[in-house]
């Protein structure tokens, strides 16, 4: 299965991790400088879980982040995964 999120569809997201070496002017250097630009990747924060929907008397598989499993406890799991198109 791909690392996208069922309901936020979040996904990877490709990015640079900066390493600077030096002192800051302020400190009593001269300065940091960029020595090297790395790609990276951001992964979410996937979770499977299988949730309980009350209205279909089921349970429900799903790929999700940490934030839609918030977004499922206020909004509650069936409005939620129905507005997804989940279900």
């Amino acid at each position: 299965m791909s690392r996208i999120c069922s309901i936020t569809k979040a996904k990877p997201v490709k990015g640079t991790s900066i390493l600077r070496s030096g002192k800051a002017k302020k400190k009593g250097g001269i300065g940091t400088h960029v020595t090297a630009n790395t790609p990276r990747i951001f992964q979410p924060n996937l979770k499977t879980k299988r949730i309980f929907v009350p209205e279909l008397k089921r349970f429900v598989t799903v790929k999700l982040t940490a934030r839609a499993l918030k977004t499922i406890t206020r909004k509650g799991a069936h409005a939620t995964l129905k507005k997804a198109g989940v279900i």
